[in-house]
């Protein structure tokens, strides 16, 4: 193997939004906060919820509204 040309690896703790912590190992840092997890996900809780973040549902459907206003009229 070649002597300093891999990355640096970390023991990270990672922190969700919804307050769930966990360790992994990556060349990221020691300290990551991330939006959504696997405790917290849809598809790993098996519960259907919408994840909206920062309101993108609501900016979508404001975006194309006037699509659908053209047709009614």
């Amino acid at each position: 193997m070649k002597k300093d040309i891999h990355p640096k690896v970390y023991k990270a703790k990672i922190r969700c939004a919804c307050g769930h912590e966990f360790e992994a190992i990556t060349t990221k840092g020691e300290e990551m906060h991330v939006e959504i997890c696997s405790a917290c996900h849809p598809f790993f809780t098996g519960k259907q919820r919408f994840v909206d973040t920062a309101g993108r549902i609501d900016r979508f459907r404001k975006k194309y509204a006037k699509f659908g206003a053209d047709k009614e009229n």
